[in-house]
């Protein structure tokens, strides 16, 4: 399996990518290669005769690139140039990526955790499953706030059909994960819907024998809130390391857009998140 990396050389880039144990649940998952990606702003000139931004960026990459190698995965770079998060998925594309994994970090005045412009677009826009690796700053630097990337994952579920497709990435996640929590936040417009909370708590009681049998331990909830903040509820009563779910809906651009559920959890989540986009049409 692929991943791509997106870096943009800062220090808490290095920490999303230097953590061990972040990197053994990668490989666990079954990534073996690895594509780093940092992106040239087309606004950013050379500079001076002389000077070759290119090679400076594949220089820095170099000491990213030890970290996987030292773990053993296969490993090219990709300096490009353009918009940020056009170029990822343009990469991810290319070369078949898996995943793709972006580093968030960044608070408002307000205590209010703020996903990253650059993660934000790759989420609205990526046709591969995303994981967003929440990053958090400390004393003497950054660190990832999640080390065990999968270890704990919080599904957060509508019943609908991307958020199914979401449910399948445990097939890849199995090997990684030791519990897993399946939410379901019912609000007035799933209660028009038909989904009674017997009903809900019925499928989820079904998706969590198909976790069972992967030997993964399963804890099902289901909660009467505004899905947002129900979805931060669970994140804090069951300290998840991932949050699970799926994204929905398509612009007459042709652009896959973000819920804005989705957009409200990634934005404040203390935990990483897994996004994971509709099927390609």
């Amino acid at each position: 399996m692929r991943a791509v990396f997106a870096t943009d050389l800062s220090e808490a880039s290095t920490a999303a990518i230097s953590t061990q144990a972040c990197l053994e649940c990668l490989n666990r998952i079954g990534i073996d290669e690895v594509h780093l990606v940092t992106v040239i702003s087309s606004n950013v000139h050379y500079g001076m005769p002389g000077f070759d931004l290119d090679s400076q960026r594949r220089k820095a990459l170099e000491n990213q690139r030890a970290f996987f190698e030292e773990e053993g995965f296969d490993v090219e770079m990709h300096v490009v140039r353009g918009t940020p998060h056009r170029r990822i998925n343009d990469v991810a594309k290319r070369v078949g990526a898996d995943m793709i994994v972006v580093g968030s970090k960044g608070q408002s005045p307000l205590e209010r955790r703020l996903i990253g412009s650059t993660a934000r677009n790759v989420a609205r826009t990526s046709v591969r499953p995303l994981l967003i690796e929440r990053i958090v700053e400390e004393d003497d630097g950054h660190e990832v706030a999640r080390e065990h990337l999968f270890q704990r994952v919080l599904y957060a579920t509508d019943f609908s059909e991307n958020a199914d497709r979401a449910f399948d990435q445990f097939r890849v996640l199995k090997n990684a994960t030791e519990e897993a929590t399946l939410v379901h936040v019912s609000d007035r417009e799933q209660q028009e819907a038909g989904i009674s909370t017997e009903e809900a708590r019925e499928r989820l009681e079904s998706m969590a024998d198909d976790l069972e049998s992967y030997g993964i331990d399963t804890t099902i909830d289901v909660r009467e809130d505004e899905p947002v903040e129900g979805i931060l509820a669970a994140e804090e009563e069951y300290d998840p390391t991932v949050i699970l779910m799926g994204s929905r809906g398509q612009s007459r651009l042709r652009r896959l857009l973000i819920g804005s559920v989705s957009e409200s959890v990634t934005a404040r989540a203390k935990s990483n998140v897994l996004i994971v986009p509709p099927t390609q049409r």
